[in-house]
């Protein structure tokens, strides 16, 4: 696989980077922040194999979001 510079991206490749890029960094940072301040009792699994996972771009960060996370009570949705 060879690397193009920006300008050999088509416009379509160029947008969907410059859309995509901010969500994955965005995500990523979401779920490194919430991984560092959330309790292991809060967390399905053990932390420390969290942390290695929410590394892998771009599924680790939507896993951990998605399904590490014990729900807060009081925090909304149905009961």
């Amino acid at each position: 696989m060879t690397r193009k510079s920006w300008s050999e991206l088509s416009r379509w490749q160029q947008v969907a980077t410059a859309v995509l890029a901010p969500v994955e960094v965005a995500l990523t940072t979401a779920a490194v922040i919430d991984l560092a301040r959330r309790p292991a009792g809060q967390i399905h699994g053990p932390k420390a194999l969290w942390w290695p996972l929410v590394l892998i771009q771009p599924v680790g960060p939507a896993a951990y979001l998605t399904w590490a996370r014990h729900r807060q009570d009081g925090a909304g949705g149905r009961r």
